[in-house]
């Protein structure tokens, strides 16, 4: 089996396939990518057998069909270290063969017949939502999830289908995210699993392989999921369990508004998360006559204030916040953007909101005497 590639969009679909290549499996098999040739096209398979993917290379020229493994850690560095722009590769059953200029590498090959199967995306009834909107969803709520609990499906983001809009939501029972994104229902009646909980992992994978310029059809079945979008085919387990009823979560109104730009806001939340330690990590906000003020203080540290001009109108109130979770909200959002905060008191959950349906919603630390 032979093939001639553009070797950098051959190293492109490994790096992406080898995000679901594990580092530590007692099935060795596993750390290898699987190549499949068939039909003029070629077709990088990984999976951790939670969690695989389907890439078909671009920029693949053969007239061959076949299956070879390719050790992912080895092949990505023989790609990395080769500077011409084309390759050829040749596979017999004892060696994959690299060739490129001047260079010659020669690998030992394993049988591909043991590699578990990663099915391709075969069905009629699915949701579509465009590339662009679904990497933005999942960008705002993933770093909300918690890949350590074992109560809640709370290791991945549930996905609340329908036949205009979808929901994205992760929570780690501190904090909140919960993005909206257009969204089209294509055969599809009732769906047979209304809640998917889809892990981190694979909505990582999703967020990197996916083009913003390519439609998403994504298939959920009870036990599983199904992405498809250009040239990647994602295939995940669901995250099994009850994700929290979130809706619940989220107050309706605050006695008090603060409209806030993300730049600056973002700029003062990172000086005031400077003197903090694992002992004291919150900051104090304090909203009132026009003016953000946030104060921290860590023993053997030191202290800071910070002063922002804000509009706020509402009674002046002083809550504290893990700075982390602020910061990490603000990081996915556009410096210029304006996000509007809803407060109820210094005991009470605070809402942050964007015009563009995004909702975070955090909890306050408690506040010394």
């Amino acid at each position: 089996m032979k093939l001639h590639c553009h070797r950098p969009s051959l190293a492109a679909a490994f790096q992406i396939v080898s995000g679901v290549v594990p580092t530590r499996t007692p099935k060795d098999i596993l750390r290898n990518v699987k190549l499949h040739v068939a039909d003029g096209k070629a077709i990088l398979i990984g999976t951790d057998q939670e969690v695989g993917i389907r890439y078909e290379i671009p920029g693949v020229e053969t007239d061959s069909a076949g299956e070879a493994l390719l050790q992912t850690g080895r092949v990505i560095s023989i790609l990395r270290e080769l500077t011409d722009d084309t390759l050829e590769l040749e596979v017999t059953e004892e060696a994959v063969r690299i060739k490129s200029g001047h260079s010659r590498f020669q690998l030992s090959a394993a049988d591909p017949a043991e590699f578990p199967p990663v099915p391709s995306f075969t069905d009629e009834q699915y949701h579509v939502i465009p590339g662009e909107a679904l990497k933005k969803a999942v960008g705002r709520t993933l770093f909300a999830t918690d890949v350590e609990s074992t109560r809640y499906a709370l290791g991945g983001v549930l996905l609340e289908l329908g036949p205009e809009s979808a929901n994205l939501v992760a929570t780690d029972s501190r904090r909140l995210a919960v993005a909206r994104t257009p969204c089209t229902a294509h055969g599809i009646d009732k769906p047979e699993n209304p809640q998917p909980v889809v892990p981190r992992t694979a909505m990582s994978l999703i967020e990197k392989s996916v083009a913003d310029d390519e439609d998403v059809l994504i298939a959920v079945h009870a036990n599983d999921v199904l992405l498809k979008s250009g040239h990647t085919t994602v295939y995940s387990r669901l995250v099994e369990g009850r994700f929290p009823r979130y809706a619940d979560v989220i107050p309706r109104e605050g006695s008090a508004t603060a409209d806030l730009v993300v730049g600056p806001f973002h700029a003062a939340v990172r000086q005031a998360q400077i003197v903090t330690d694992t002992d004291s990590r919150g900051v104090d906000f304090a909203f009132g006559d026009g003016t953000l003020t946030l104060d921290s203080a860590a023993a053997d540290v030191g202290t800071s204030h910070i002063e922002l001009p804000v509009a706020y109108e509402g009674n002046a109130v002083t809550i504290k916040f893990d700075p982390r979770y602020i910061a990490e909200f603000l990081r996915v959002l556009e410096a210029e953007r304006s996000v509007k905060l809803s407060l109820i008191d210094s005991e009470s959950a605070a809402v942050f909101r964007t015009d563009d349906h995004y909702t975070y919603v955090i909890m306050p630390l408690s506040r010394e005497p």
